[in-house]
């Protein structure tokens, strides 16, 4: 079992962008994302749009329509972007104020549960929005209008 916890990356006006971090790592998991591209000739540019979109959402805030929906019914998690690549950054909505940043890669399939490596970026994303619900329910973990309160790990 891994353990993580929730890094904060910006907060906006209008809405708080996190990422997860597991213990023991350099990196955050959107590090890591925008570090495996941001020298790739071929997927720099949508990398550099997805950053876009987040200084868009950081002002404005995460709005449904940035966001293609992903995983399951149940859970918050999405990806970005909704326009035309094949390059996606999955994360977790928890509301129009509050957007915890994953990792993601390249779609080369019909759907991320035909790649390993995306579907245990949204496994990885789905545990962990179970967690923050659970937190929620127990009170270990508090959601403002904008910010998460807590003061532990997670257990992934």
């Amino acid at each position: 079992m891994n353990k993580a916890e929730l890094r904060l990356v910006t907060q906006a006006k209008n809405c708080t962008l996190y990422t997860i971090q597991f213990l023991g790592e350099d990196e955050s998991e959107f590090e890591k994302f925008f570090d495996k591209f941001k020298d790739d000739v071929e997927f720099n540019p949508d990398l550099m749009r997805i950053v876009g979109f987040l200084n868009k959402i950081a002002e404005i805030g995460a709005l449904e329509r940035f966001f293609r929906p992903e995983g399951k019914m149940t859970d918050s998690v999405v990806a970005l972007p909704v326009v035309q690549s094949k390059l996606r950054l999955y994360c977790l909505r928890l509301s129009d104020r509050i957007l915890v940043l994953g990792n993601g890669g390249v779609k080369n399939t019909k759907s991320y549960q035909e790649s390993m490596e995306l579907s245990g970026f949204v496994m990885t994303l789905q545990k962990f929005d179970k967690l923050i619900r659970e937190g929620v329910r127990k009170g270990t973990v508090i959601i403002h209008e904008n910010r998460i309160e807590l003061d532990n790990t997670f257990d992934l």
